[in-house]
């Protein structure tokens, strides 16, 4: 396609064919259990600039449609949780979840919901409770919901610059919903980087970034794509760019709801796995 302008995904601002790929990428394909997993590494300035998304790791993952029930749930947690564990640097540290997003609006919702459901523990910690309860066994993990500027007037970067200064976490956790340029990722795909996130570059509506330079700890992004814009699904169809003079929209799935309840139970349920590996699946449900 000639112009990804409105996308989240950086797998897509590289030809799946392209050989050989472009100086200064890797791509690393590999099957596991219930997803396919392709990491693509942006190693320089330069090729960051040409390709358009900062230097850093994006591990995209493909499983089946997040709208429907799935009989893999637990082999897909363990696989998207074994992606976050390789990626990040937070392995027993304390670990700030943020979840961006509108609760009000469906399609921005994701990462509101993921937050709600992340098994919190930082107060524990802060309590003096008998040694049998073994809470020294668990991480410390605390989360977060800012909104959205137009809730709050406060951008969600300030909120967690705030936050981060007082509670001093090991790394910060960003979930946020995304934009793709192909229909077929809509509710399909989950994008991990560690490069932080803008939120809402790929709807052209960016704020100001969550990132480790603006937090001052590692900083990783998670998202499912729930929206694509039309005069992308326009040129997807026709090979033709359209005028910029068109009317333009979003556009999200009519399962939307579907998709963003499923698909924040399962980033849920690998982050709470990847961030407490001493719990099993069953543990975390039953301390849901």
């Amino acid at each position: 396609m000639s112009r990804l302008y409105r996308t989240d995904i950086a797998v897509e601002l590289i030809d799946e064919d392209a050989h050989p790929l472009p100086s200064g990428v890797n791509r690393n394909v590999r099957e596991k259990k219930a997803t396919k997993v392709t990491e693509i590494t942006i190693k320089d300035r330069q090729a960051a600039s040409k390709i358009g998304k900062p230097q850093g790791r994006y591990v995209t993952i493909e499983t089946h449609r997040l709208s429907a029930e799935s009989d893999v749930f637990n082999e897909q947690v363990s696989d998207i949780a074994e992606e976050i564990e390789k990626l990040t640097l937070c392995r027993d540290k304390s670990v700030l979840i943020v979840g961006l997003g509108n609760s009000d609006i469906t399609p921005d919702s994701l990462g509101p919901r993921v937050a709600s459901q992340i098994l919190v523990t930082r107060h524990l910690h802060n309590e003096k409770l008998p040694p049998s309860l073994r809470i020294h066994t668990l991480n410390s993990i605390s989360a977060v919901t800012p909104g959205v500027l137009g809730q709050t007037g406060i951008e969600a970067a300030e909120s967690v610059q705030a936050i981060v200064s007082m509670i001093n976490p090991g790394c910060v956790f960003v979930v946020d919903a995304l934009a793709c340029a192909d229909i077929s990722r809509l509710g399909s795909t989950i994008q991990l980087t560690d490069t932080g996130i803008s939120p809402g570059s790929g709807v052209q509506n960016r704020r100001k970034e969550l990132s480790a330079v603006t937090l001052g700890v590692p900083v990783y992004a998670f998202g499912v794509p729930t929206v694509i814009d039309m005069h992308t699904i326009a040129e997807n169809i026709t090979g033709r760019t359209p005028d910029n003079h068109l009317p333009n929209m979003m556009v999200t799935p009519r399962d939307v709801d579907k998709i963003v309840e499923r698909s924040a139970r399962l980033l849920a349920y690998a982050i709470n796995k990847a961030t407490q590996p001493s719990l099993s699946i069953e543990d975390i449900t039953a301390l849901k």
